[in-house]
């Protein structure tokens, strides 16, 4: 008899993400058992326990989803998982706290879609500045616009000294050099967007962090991307449908959040049917997320 597919639901937070449990199921796992409230130091023998229960037929046939809403505890617990398997007991291992690594993925991707298809242009060398730049989805995607060579922006809407805290480590650990701006008052934002290319919106939802008059000061301003969905938008002009639409009163073109949404929905899809298609254990986090993302987009 044919072992069911089961994935198991790791998060720190208390309680699953229903999100990810429609989605587990609709790529094709049997069953979906969630952990909550797990601290760091139980991760080992969790994984331990789910892989040495199966023969390593069983065992290829689940796998371990890390959820939470911290992307810096969610890549220690998915490191964490990874090394404690070894084969041939070992499954496929996915890391998507609060969807902000295939959210965020699904952002820069659309962007750098987007600046090639209306500029001939790619990421590299380029200034974008993140809004929310606090979020997960607001860091993770400065994270990966800086492995794609831009040069990156974190606007505090707070104290600067705070986040810069959260960077240091970050440019440590992923070998980058991102940046954070003051962004607290008008002038501040403005004077952050007179040198912006990229603005790149993920604050909180129903809150408008960039209206018209912002843009207009943007002279050199060529992609918005805004992942909130709620009114007001998190930038006046773009709407939740735009997808590399001309916003009017600027030069930029604006991509909204069901446009972010509909790719990012695709790529967690997807990889969760890696999980259960791939003849060797992976490994997916937010790089796996954007590769996956861009090659969507240009298939």
């Amino acid at each position: 008899m044919e072992k069911v597919r089961i994935l198991h639901l790791i998060t720190a937070s208390k309680n699953a993400s229903p999100f990810d449990v429609n989605m587990a199921y609709d790529a094709g796992f049997d069953k979906v058992v969630p952990y909550t409230n797990v601290a760091l130091d139980e991760v080992v023998a969790l994984t331990q326990d789910a892989i040495f229960s199966r023969s390593p037929s069983g065992v290829k046939r689940e796998g371990i989803f890390i959820g939470g809403r911290d992307i810096d505890l969610a890549m220690q617990m998915l490191n964490l998982s990874k090394g404690a398997m070894f084969s041939p007991f070992s499954c496929s291992v996915f890391a998507d706290p609060s969807g902000a690594f295939t959210t965020a993925a699904a952002m820069v991707a659309k962007i750098e879609f987007n600046l090639h298809k209306h500029f001939g242009l790619d990421l590299s060398g380029k200034t974008l500045s993140v809004f929310g730049a606090s979020g997960p989805v607001g860091s993770c995607a400065a994270i990966i616009a800086a492995l794609q060579g831009a040069t990156v922006q974190l606007v505090a809407h707070r104290a600067v000294a705070e986040l810069e805290q959260k960077v240091l480590a970050w440019n440590t650990q992923f070998q980058i050099n991102l940046q954070v701006v003051d962004g607290s008052s008008e002038p501040a934002k403005k004077h952050v967007l007179e040198s912006t290319e990229i603005a790149l919106c993920a604050a909180a939802a129903g809150v408008q962090v960039l209206s018209i008059n912002h843009l207009s000061v943007a002279k050199q301003l060529k992609i918005v991307a805004d992942v909130n969905a709620v009114a007001p938008l998190g930038v006046a002009g773009v709407l939740v449908s735009a997808d590399g639409v001309k916003i009017e009163g600027s030069l930029a073109y604006g991509i909204g959040a069901m446009a972010i949404g509909s790719l990012k929905y695709m790529t967690q899809q997807q990889l969760l049917q890696q999980m259960l298609s791939a003849d060797k254990p992976q490994v997916f986090e937010f790089m796996a997320a954007f590769k996956l993302a861009s090659a969507l987009l240009n298939h």
